[in-house]
């Protein structure tokens, strides 16, 4: 119940002094006896809505800002404290591993990459769906980047950082990891400038602060408009009271603390930078957000084909082959976009008002780069066998014959087949319209493909290794329970970096979703 007026709550509603408060969501969900949303639109002569509902753009604002002003829900509470539990569960096992050794971990003699670096090149891949959508698709002005572009740039950040924990704790002394980067100190030791480890530290690095100033500038205006309508709010003497959400019962309110409108007027305006809405600031933001997406783009392409080097560069055979940089590529744009599916889908099931932003046109759209993608991995994966053939390099063809596919002699031929048909065969099913247009099986196969990069990389790295050119030297690698448990708590941490994002950061570009609704086009007559 609202202390005011129904006019005078509907008027602040609409000016934005209910926290959280949504719009009514739209009346026509589906078309009659279709799973069209209206956006799935054929005729070429009418270009498909990306914003449903005839909505205004006060209530894009109001759905946006929504959920960052609104109190954290039950269900938000009660997964973000079994993710935190989860990212808890794995720092403890970084911290076991420092005060243990890496003896803790299933690496010996023969196989000392494995789990570890599986999980940084996985983590690394998951991360280039945000710069491609941003930066690239950016550039070539797909306006329908504009519901997921928020989202996968946070996911981008988010995946970096658990990719950085593992050659961290991989090098054993993690007291040392200070040594990579080329600090002049007393004891005249520089990096080895020739290895690619060394160019995994400065491309990571680089295309972490590129993504993450790419990221922030997108959102400074969005914070903006929250910041005033805090201020709003406050102004009113209309702000909630502090209160503690509880799992069962009412939140505990707590008076002797700020209200939550003063602490986000603080911190969205510290944040914002001053912005002011003015025609300098957009005209700079724009000429600056231009810019980034410049630099970004070259990033998408550089940046995994160094990690690939790591491998490319070396004389073992299944690594040493010059189809790796463009195959990790490809592969990391696949991964990539199918996390972001993977994330998203559940969440447009749940918010209010979510699917009128990420329609059904844009799940078709990733579906269809999902189909690209996953066909280009599919050829580099025959194009191995090719080579290794044509190369008449009998070691190189061993390793794909009888390290990885016959099951007579391969051990892990089932790691090798669970990623061809999670990779390769799932994809296929979007050459069909109605299941590329279903969001449950979009869901499906972009966990296939999850599943399916992370056995890509997990047969490239221990298959190569696990057999040497003496039958002597052969070591079967099995992970140990801190093996698992470490790439469980990254799991953790990233969801809880992600869910933080969702609550308190606007998970659309609010101005750049008003800027494709027809209401920005009012002249536009052809």
């Amino acid at each position: 119940m609202t202390a005011f007026e129904p006019d005078q709550s509907i008027a602040n509603r609409l000016t934005g002094l209910q926290p959280g408060a949504q719009p009514p969501p739209r009346r026509q969900k589906t078309i009659p006896g279709t799973r069209d949303d209206g956006t799935l639109i054929e005729d070429p002569g009418k270009r498909a809505p990306l914003v449903l509902g005839d909505r205004s753009f006060g209530e894009v604002t109001d759905i946006v800002c929504g959920y960052a002003e609104a109190p954290m829900p039950k269900p938000w509470l009660a997964l973000f404290t079994i993710t935190s539990s989860i990212a808890a569960l794995g720092t403890g096992m970084i911290l076991y591993l420092i005060i243990t050794g890496v003896g803790v971990w299933g690496l010996n003699n023969q196989v000392d990459w494995a789990w570890d670096i599986t999980n940084f090149v996985f983590w690394i891949g998951i991360g280039h769906a945000g710069t491609l959508i941003s930066a690239i698709l950016c550039l070539l002005k797909q306006n329908w980047r504009t519901a997921v572009n928020r989202s996968a740039e946070a996911m981008t950040i988010f995946a970096v950082v658990c990719a950085g924990i593992f050659p961290g704790i991989h090098v054993g002394r993690v007291w040392f990891a200070w040594m990579l980067f080329p600090i002049p100190n007393s004891n005249a030791i520089w990096p080895n400038f020739r290895s690619p480890l060394l160019w995994d530290v400065f491309a990571v690095s680089t295309y972490a602060t590129v993504s993450l100033l790419f990221w922030y500038m997108g959102m400074i205006p969005d914070l903006a408009t929250l910041r005033d309508r805090a201020y709003l709010r406050l102004n009113r003497g209309i702000s909630r009271p502090f209160a503690i959400p509880m799992p069962v019962g009412k939140d505990i309110v707590l008076p002797f603390m700020p209200r939550p409108d003063t602490i986000r007027a603080f911190v969205y305006g510290l944040l914002s930078l001053g912005w002011r809405f003015s025609s300098r600031h957009w005209h700079r933001y724009e000429k600056a957000y231009l810019m980034l997406a410049g630099i970004s783009t070259p990033l998408v392409l550089s940046v995994h084909s160094i990690v690939s080097f790591d491998f490319a560069t070396s004389i073992l055979p299944g690594w040493h082959t010059t189809i790796f940089p463009p195959y990790f590529v490809a592969g990391a744009v696949f991964g990539g976009f199918a996390m972001v599916l993977l994330l998203l889908i559940p969440i447009r099931s749940i918010l209010p008002n979510f699917s009128d932003l990420l329609t059904l046109r844009h799940l078709e759209n990733m579906a269809k780069i999902l189909l690209v993608t996953g066909t280009m991995v599919g050829f580099a994966y025959s194009m191995e066998f090719f080579i290794a053939w044509y190369g008449a390099n009998k070691f190189e063809f061993e390793v794909f014959a009888n390290n990885r596919v016959n099951p007579n002699v391969a051990p892990y031929w089932w790691a090798y087949w669970t990623m061809i048909i999670c990779n390769v065969v799932f994809p296929q099913l979007f050459w069909f319209r109605k299941l590329r247009q279903n969001p449950v099986v979009i869901w499906i196969v972009a966990l296939a493909v999850t599943i399916g990069m992370w056995f890509e990389r997990f047969v490239i790295i221990v298959t190569s290794l696990h057999r040497a050119f003496i039958p002597g030297e052969w070591h079967m690698f099995f992970p140990t329970w801190v093996d698992i448990l470490t790439f469980v708590g990254s799991c953790g941490i990233f969801m809880t970096l992600f869910l933080l994002f969702l609550k308190f950061l606007p998970v659309f570009a609010m101005a750049e979703v008003k800027l494709v609704m027809p209401q920005a086009h009012t002249d536009d007559h052809h």
